[in-house]
Order: structure tokens, then sequence, then C-alpha cells
């Protein structure tokens, strides 16, 4: 299971000042570096991660994960074009997927993915989206239809949104710019733990 606090962040300091809070799960999302950067960050953090009991999940760049002994890679849509999922599964890595309809559901639910994540579930201001935002309704419907397997919700989450996307069947709520863009990024992950783990 994931834990119901899923932060996603741009770089390795991030994801070593949040495990120190007690976040138990986090995104590692790096945007153009070159290569060897980006394994320096991947292996800063998968360290970061192991001294706290953490689980790092690295998004897009699933050989670098492989390479440095990563739990999970997240793959966008595009990303499941390219990545080997044979590699993956050989190395031991659970893979969440992203999906946004019906049809990426599908392709996503092909690589028989760990968990699935539904969004953006609110309007987000931090990328450009084509596509409407899902709303609570459609958690439920994604719970159903991916059956065992975790759901997260991502998209235009605040911690009242992701208490109502947990009640409506999301197992995880992933969170960008409610920590990060925070004037008190530590102070609110710690509010975020405290509030989630307290939704049975």
């Amino acid at each position: 299971m994931l834990d119901r606090f899923y932060p996603v962040v741009p770089d390795a300091d991030w994801v070593t000042r949040l495990v120190s809070v007690g976040t138990r799960l986090i995104q590692l999302r790096i945007k153009d570096q070159p290569d060897d950067e980006i394994r320096r960050q991947v292996r800063q953090a998968r360290q970061a991660c192991a001294a706290s009991g953490a689980q790092l999940i690295v998004n897009d760049y699933w050989q670098a994960a492989i390479d440095e002994g990563c739990d999970y890679v997240h793959l966008g849509q595009e990303d499941l074009l390219d990545a080997d999922i044979k590699a993956l599964r050989k190395a031991g890595l659970n893979i969440g997927v992203s999906t946004h309809d019906h049809a990426e559901l599908e392709k996503g639910l092909a690589v028989d993915p760990d968990y699935v994540a539904l969004g953006p579930i609110y309007p987000t201001k931090l990328k450009q989206m084509p596509w409407a935002p899902q709303g609570v309704e459609r958690l439920a419907e994604w719970k159903r239809l991916i059956g065992k397997r975790p759901l997260v919700a991502i998209g235009g989450l605040t911690l009242d949104r992701a208490l109502l996307c947990l009640a409506a069947g999301a197992d995880s709520a992933a969170v960008v710019g409610d920590v990060v863009n925070h004037a008190d990024p530590l102070g609110q992950a710690r509010a975020w733990i405290a509030a989630t783990r307290g939704v049975s």
C-alpha cells in the first residue's frame, strides 16, 4: 500500500528535507537536467529515503531508477511507449502510471501497474493540461476499474481537497504546489501527514 501523503518534488534536496519530517512516500520529478545530474540526484534521493525508511518514486527516468536500485518508477503515457517494462520488472521495481481518460487507463493497465494515478482532479496552475478537471466523482469509477491496485489522486490538491479525494476512494493524494510553494513547506508537510494518516 502507498502512504496517503504523496508529495512530488523537483529535486533531491526536497526529498532530503521532506523525509526528515516523516514523509514515507515521495516522487522525484526532475526536469531538463543532463544525465549525470539526473543520476546524481536519483542516488542522493534514494540514499535519503533508505536512511529514513521512505519509498522513492522516480518520475520518467526508468533506467536511472533501475541502476540506483529504487523502489518505484512513475511513467506518463509517453514514457509507457519508451520504457522497458520487462527490465523494470526483472529489476524488481514497482510501476505507477498516469491516466487522464479511459483510453489512457486501458494503456496503463496493459503493463499491469502497481498503482494508477488519475488527474487532474481539480484545476492546476503548475502545467497546462489538455484535460478538463476530472472531479472527485471520477475517483470512485476509477477505483472500480483498477481493481485492488492503489489509486492516486493528483492535480490541484490542497489539504482539504486531498481529504475529499481520500473519502471518495483514492488511496493516496499526490501534491506538488501546496507543499513546495508553501511559505512553510515542512510545516505544511507535517500538517498533511497528520491529517492524511488520521483518515480511516
